[in-house]
């Protein structure tokens, strides 16, 4: 009899997190390289050149007397220091208001994520109830799916302008982008996840004789709950690219317009860091997600 193969061993977390910081950090040596300032050479340059190019702040003098070029007015990719000091500064003062416009980033990353999650929450409820009820009617399913498949791809950014045409408010034309951007995929996979459920499961709540409120809550929604999350996800993942830009096209205090203004006050390490605020909200969502994707999964 041939033996049995060995157990597979679990991936080692440790490992793998080595690797994570390794590759992190080699990310941010060339990173740093590529942005370094080039040395300022004056040879050839008259104290009066000096003294104009000065004037006009493309160089700076060093604290030993020397020049070097202005790192404010520098073109390119700012490095990762200009990053992190720029971080710095933001979480110094999160919460503060100095104006109508000048909010500090725990205020925008609060307002980004109550507009992101009342509309997608929204949007979320709809597309289950509608996905339940064309999942449950086979005849339904194939009539709606096309167009379904139809308005899947649209992005939901191609609506703006005529939701701000006929709408003419930029308030609920944020909102309805996101509503939109929301409900297709998810209006899509629950209507499959329901209309692909195992008879024998129907079957059963026929003979206990369930009703149609508990027949729902206790087989249809637990068995169709795989495929309602992963449209879920879909569907946040549209949802978080649709709200930034439309925060930015919109005037919307939020991440987006963060990402804007620094794009108006030409700060290139202001528009790296609100991209990388934009990432870490979103990966903090996704890990909740996929906690929750573990819940509702179960084998067959």
């Amino acid at each position: 009899m041939d033996a049995s193969p060995p157990p597979r061993k679990a991936p080692d977390g440790r490992q793998s997190l080595a690797i994570s910081l390794l590759l992190l950090s080699f990310f941010v040596l060339v990173w740093h390289l590529a942005a370094r300032l080039p040395s300022f050479e004056p040879h050839g340059l008259s104290e009066v050149k000096l003294q104009q190019v000065e004037f006009n702040g493309d160089i700076v003098r060093t604290g030993d007397g020397q020049y070097m070029y202005n790192p404010d007015k520098a073109r390119g990719l700012p490095g990762p220091w200009a990053v992190i000091a720029t971080a710095v500064a933001e979480f110094s003062a999160p919460f503060h208001k100095r104006g109508t416009n000048d909010h500090g980033i725990g205020h925008l990353i609060r307002y980004t994520m109550v507009r992101f999650g009342a509309r997608f929450l929204a949007a979320s409820v709809v597309a289950m109830l509608i996905g339940v009820v064309i999942g449950l009617s086979p005849t339904l399913y194939r009539a709606l799916n096309p167009f379904i498949q139809v308005l899947k791809p649209i992005s939901p950014l191609a609506w703006m302008p005529l939701l701000l045409y006929t709408v003419q408010h930029p308030t609920w034309t944020a909102i309805l982008v996101v509503f939109l951007a929301s409900l297709c995929p998810t209006v899509a996979n629950t209507a499959f996840g329901v209309c692909s459920i195992r008879k024998d499961y129907l079957q059963v709540a026929s003979l206990l004789q369930l009703s149609w409120c508990r027949r729902l809550l206790t087989v249809v929604l637990p068995a169709a709950a795989p495929a309602i999350v992963a449209g879920l996800r879909i569907s946040f993942g549209s949802a978080l690219v649709a709200v930034v830009p439309t925060e930015m096209l919109l005037g919307e205090l939020g991440v987006g317009y963060l990402t804007w203004m620094e794009w108006n006050n030409l700060h290139s390490a202001g528009i790296l860091f609100a991209i990388l605020v934009i990432g870490a909200v979103g990966v903090t969502l996704d890990a909740g997600f996929n906690r929750l994707a573990r819940l509702v999964s179960y084998p067959e």
